[in-house]
């Protein structure tokens, strides 16, 4: 069951076009997988419609419409046109992309299957694939942890949003499943543990920061899943 989705004005925000890329394609692999999410996308991006119409029908000069250089435009006619063509156009399967991990393999989330992924590399009993899109400092990727694995305990130098795609984790928080959408910072610290192995889409600006152990040896695993 789905515990953690997006806040309202990230919601907000993805339907009228504001959020970067990876985040925008967060939200998406959170949506398709919790109908919650989907019915409120679906709301608010009807009253952006109405609003935007509105704001439309307001800027439209109606004199314009019987002005003489206006252009005519014959509805019935194109009505007849659309209605006489009765072929069929039939609509192929969209064949589903995987991506490999280790020994695992995952169908890729629709809203990144047409983006560009990296090789995997691997540490440990976690693999990683780049999202490739060009976002500065703002890293994407594929994080899988194989069972029994995960993140020592750290916090966050910015924030690291987490999409749970497919398997289970735990840390100090709870448990999560399958769209759910973890948003943390600095506030937060926590030591991630797969039993049964998991893949997540995560985001971030910045390294992890490892609170236990010897630090030091702790950043390459830092800057891996960055």
């Amino acid at each position: 069951m789905i515990k953690h989705h997006p806040t309202f004005e990230m919601l907000t925000a993805y339907v009228a076009g504001e959020l970067l890329a990876s985040l925008a394609a967060g939200i998406s692999i959170h949506a398709d997988k919790c109908e919650k999410c989907k019915k409120q996308i679906s709301l608010l991006t009807e009253q952006l419609a109405e609003v935007s119409f509105d704001h439309d029908q307001d800027l439209l000069n109606i004199d314009q419409l019987s002005n003489q250089n206006a252009i005519s435009v014959d509805f019935e006619q194109m009505i007849n046109n659309i209605c006489e063509d009765d072929s069929i156009t039939i609509a192929k399967p969209v064949e589903a992309k995987t991506i490999t991990l280790r020994d695992t393999t995952y169908e890729l989330p629709r809203a990144i299957q047409n983006m560009e992924i990296t090789n995997t590399a691997s540490i440990g009993k976690l693999s990683r694939a780049r999202v490739m899109l060009d976002e500065g400092e703002i890293h994407t990727s594929l994080v899988h942890i194989e069972p029994g694995g995960g993140v020592p305990m750290h916090t966050h130098n910015g924030f690291e949003l987490t999409v749970l795609v497919e398997g289970s984790f735990t840390d100090e928080m709870g448990e999560y499943f399958p769209g759910d959408f973890i948003m943390l910072d600095g506030q937060h610290e926590h030591n991630p543990v797969s039993a049964q192995g998991c893949l997540c889409y995560t985001v971030a600006n910045a390294p992890q920061k490892f609170t236990q152990g010897i630090n030091k040896l702790l950043n390459p695993i830092g800057n891996f899943i960055y």
